[in-house]
């Protein structure tokens, strides 16, 4: 997917597709509202570009305030 003519250079792996072996967890925070902060957080980690290499970017998020935390 290209938005304003940018392109990741990371292989782009299919994380999508189950395998048949692999138990399938429930989603337990379907229906869910957050009440009051610090009741639910979410976490997300990606990697960028930086001269030669990569740096790790991580993001943890309380549901309740979306607000980044780290």
């Amino acid at each position: 997917m290209r938005l304003m003519g940018l392109q990741s250079v990371a292989p782009r792996p299919n994380t999508s597709r189950t395998h048949p072996r692999h138990k399938v967890y429930p989603y337990l925070l379907r229906g869910l509202t957050p009440r009051r902060s610090g009741q639910v957080y979410s976490a997300d980690i990606t990697y960028v570009r930086v001269g030669r290499g990569f740096a790790y970017l991580v993001a943890v998020i309380d549901w309740y305030s979306r607000q980044v935390l780290s």
